[in-house]
């Protein structure tokens, strides 16, 4: 599953950054703001129209993600984070 498509309020583990060509910058930058394996991640809010940007929160920490961006971030559908 991807970031992306975590629905509203739902919470998982980062499994990993997916480079989408090589050097990526976006995944090397999401990686650099804490997108790490086993770290917790949570959807919090989504934008009125086509609900971008979403509102993606790890640790205390909020970022606002593009859809595009958030489909990067893989997460382990076996281990949901409480």
């Amino acid at each position: 599953m991807r970031l992306s498509e975590l629905p509203r309020g739902a919470s998982a583990r980062v499994e990993r950054v997916e480079d989408r060509a090589p050097g990526d910058p976006i995944a090397r930058r999401l990686r650099e703001l804490g997108f790490i394996a086993g770290e917790a991640v949570r959807i919090t809010a989504a934008g009125p129209f086509g609900a971008e940007p979403l509102l993606v929160q790890i640790g205390f920490t909020r970022f606002a993600l593009r859809r595009a961006e958030a489909a990067r971030v893989l997460l382990d559908a076996r281990d949901r984070a409480a």
